[in-house]
């Protein structure tokens, strides 16, 4: 039974004293507070399995660039006038994506809730939600997102309940904003309950003002002034939603840092780099912040014109040049002549079979290579290296044909998959496939990947994408499902191994990826798959943090509350732990774990015997030899405890075994001492210790 919380609410009369206590009952001792004298008691029992989150520090919140043209109205509303504090307990902000609700949740509970209330980012870590998954502390202010459409959809029954939440959260002096995406909210009509306000942003803040006040955060202020005086630059900048302005950001910058290089280095190549290196910074951010749509239209047109027209379009084998184009940016002209034709071909292979030779026919009837290059906007120095220096043009090719040809999208992530040479969260190609494979915010593609691509190639992709506040969520989920799937499996421990790996990893990142470590450990039966877990933990147990969090997986499985597999996989991992003298789990530093418990059923187990010996030997070893003689006393008599257990012999007689010719320090063979002390002497003519039976 899972341990269970007391949470207690009440109606306070004004001024009186709060008063503090504990009840216990039989899960063990529960803390209640009461405020006050009580004229209402509302007992709710709850799991303790609520949402973990991101503690925040205001100050760095409320330095954050923040414009707050467009929501003025709104924000205003969500406060009471003569307080200066939140109208109720809960808010509901509702809004399109990508127009900037979660910063406007944030900087609302950072400016009007008191300084001593804790700032709380939650992760929605379920399968929909649940108002038992909420967390209720005192002085705190949760913000949550809520905006994947397969877990986060609002329901009225969920709406109902947090007029309840919103009760509670009032008694503890807190407050929660939901952040909806407008599609997930099927409430429309609905009244809210009482302690719940429902907002609307409709449109983000205005581009031109959000881009400076980053620029100007940054320390950017020459790029800022540059943008600030260019009316064209303002006028791209116009419309874009607060997603976007802040993407045209990092460009303004990167553009503004190439800039200046370029002024300082001298012009090496030929063949028109010269004229690039005349661009004013002005020239290449307009470049940069195009979506290059007319043009595109342009290159990707009919190639049937009235007379007269000139005809931009490209050929068909030219388009598959500028796609490995866009994906390579710079390279040699063989490879960027490879990647077209790898395109090429898995085009031509998506549907029937190729006849023999036509990819080379079409590729010799065309014009010549260089010439092709030239025509799609690249240069070609005297060595025969491609510089196609236009990144935020690639994207946008990329992008424009995702979105213009449906028939192209499987085909390019095939492609993409080949083109990776490493499996790098950092490889743009790897980065380029997350991004075309989530651009819709769905999991269509993002399964269609699994399908195509090496698990340790997919799981830098969604390393990659993982982090991100748009889609992470929706990669967050798609993990959870594919943990239960033995195909998909692999993927989900390469991806969470390396997430686990990042040493600013927040807490509540850590233990989602951990929950979906402990899914694939209770549901594989595929010993490589198990290993890999183990691996993973084993990495986990490295880190400080990480031996925390396998401590609790292993008091979850002893409390019979958790999936036995994970919790023998935490322990075996932590049995990695190196440390002088005796082990790192008999020093006491993890004394919510029963260790002898721990070791007799890992060893009644036939499938984890072999690897509980194993480090247990390696235990044994370590501190026969850097230990004195009576650290190694202490460790054997521990040890022994286990193998005296019901049916645990031949366990002993493996340990045993895997002893032969070790000795001490001090000179004591290994194996007899424990033969000597684990078998009786009487039982020594029948149990020998090379293990044959008389």
């Amino acid at each position: 039974m899972e341990a269970l919380e007391q949470l207690v609410t009440q109606e306070v009369a004004p001024g009186v004293r709060a008063v503090a206590g504990s009840v216990a009952n039989f899960h063990g001792q529960v803390d209640i507070v009461v405020g006050g004298d009580v004229e209402q008691l509302i007992l709710e029992t709850r799991k303790r399995d609520v949402l973990e989150g991101e503690e925040l520090d205001r100050e760095v919140l409320l330095e954050q660039p923040f414009v707050r043209d467009a929501w003025a109205d709104t924000w205003s509303e969500a406060l009471d006038q003569d307080t200066e504090r939140l109208r109720a307990p809960v808010l509901v902000v509702i809004a399109p994506r990508g127009i900037g609700a979660t910063t406007f949740a944030l900087r609302l509970l950072a400016e009007h809730t008191a300084p001593s209330t804790r700032l709380v980012k939650l992760q929605a870590d379920w399968n929909s939600p649940i108002r038992s998954r909420l967390p209720l502390e005192e002085r705190s202010a949760f913000q949550l997102d809520l905006k994947d459409p397969d877990t986060d959809r609002i329901s009225a029954e969920f709406l109902a309940s947090l007029g309840t939440h919103a009760k509670n959260l009032a008694g503890c002096g807190s407050y929660m904003v939901l952040t909806v995406a407008q599609e997930l909210w099927g409430a429309t009509g609905l009244a809210s309950p009482s302690g719940v306000q429902v907002l609307r942003l409709s449109e983000p803040p205005a581009a031109g003002p959000l881009v400076d006040a980053h620029l100007e955060a940054a320390g950017h202020h020459e790029p800022a002034e540059e943008i600030r005086s260019s009316e064209q630059a303002l006028s791209q900048l116009r419309g874009l939603t607060a997603v976007a302005a802040v993407r045209a950001v990092h460009r303004i910058v990167e553009v503004w840092e190439e800039h200046r290089l370029r002024q300082q280095v001298p012009v090496l190549l030929r063949n028109g780099a010269e004229q690039d290196a005349a661009r004013t910074f002005e020239d290449r951010v307009l470049a940069a912040l195009s979506d290059w749509r007319g043009e595109l239209d342009e290159l990707f047109g009919d190639r049937t014109l009235a007379r007269g027209r000139a005809d931009r379009s490209l050929a068909l084998e030219d388009r598959y040049l500028l796609l490995a184009l866009a994906v390579r940016q710079s390279a040699p002209v063989s490879l960027v002549s490879a990647g077209a034709r790898q395109l090429q071909e898995v085009v031509e292979s998506a549907g029937s079979d190729p006849t023999a030779g036509t990819a080379v026919q079409a590729a010799f009837a065309a014009r010549g290579l260089r010439r092709r290059i030239q025509d799609v906007g690249a240069t070609v120095d005297g060595r025969d290296m491609v510089l196609f220096d236009r990144p935020a043009y690639g994207r946008a090719v990329l992008e424009y044909v995702w979105d213009n040809y449906e028939v192209m999208r499987t085909p390019l992530l095939r492609w993409l998959a080949k083109l990776a040479d490493r499996p790098d969260p950092t490889d743009p190609v790897v980065r380029m496939l997350g991004s075309l494979a989530l651009r819709h915010g769905t999991r269509e593609h993002l399964n269609k990947l699994t399908e195509l691509t090496a698990p340790d190639l997919l799981g830098a992709v969604l390393r990659a994408v993982v982090s991100d506040e748009h889609v992470g969520r929706l990669v967050w989920a798609a993990l959870y499902q594919w943990a239960d799937t033995s195909s998909s499996a692999p993927v989900v421990v390469a991806t969470c191994r390396l997430v686990l790996a990042d040493p600013e990893l927040s807490s509540a990142v850590a233990k989602m990826a951990v929950v979906r470590l402990r899914r694939v450990a209770q549901r594989t039966t595929d010993p490589v798959v198990r290993q890999s877990v183990l691996t993973a933990f084993e990495e986990l147990a490295r880190q400080p943090a990480g031996r925390a969090r396998l401590v609790t997986e292993v008091r979850t499985w002893q409390q019979a509350k958790g999936s036995s597999w994970s919790g023998s996989l935490a322990f075996l991992a932590l049995m990695s732990v190196d440390s002088p003298g005796l082990p790192w789990l008999l020093l006491g530093d993890a004394p919510e774990i029963d260790v002898q418990r721990a070791l007799a059923e890992l060893l009644g187990n036939s499938v984890t015997t072999g690897e509980t010996i194993l480090r247990m030997t390696g235990w044994i070893r370590s501190c026969a030899v850097d230990a004195d003689a009576e650290s190694y006393v202490q460790l054997r008599d521990q040890l022994l405890v286990p193998f005296r257990g019901h049916r645990m012999l031949q366990a002993g007689m493996q340990l045993m075994q895997a002893l032969t010719g070790s000795v001490t320090a001090q000179g004591v063979d290994i194996a007899e001492d424990f033969y000597d002390h684990l078998v009786g002497a009487e039982y020594h003519q029948v149990f020998a210790l090379d293990g044959n039976s008389r």
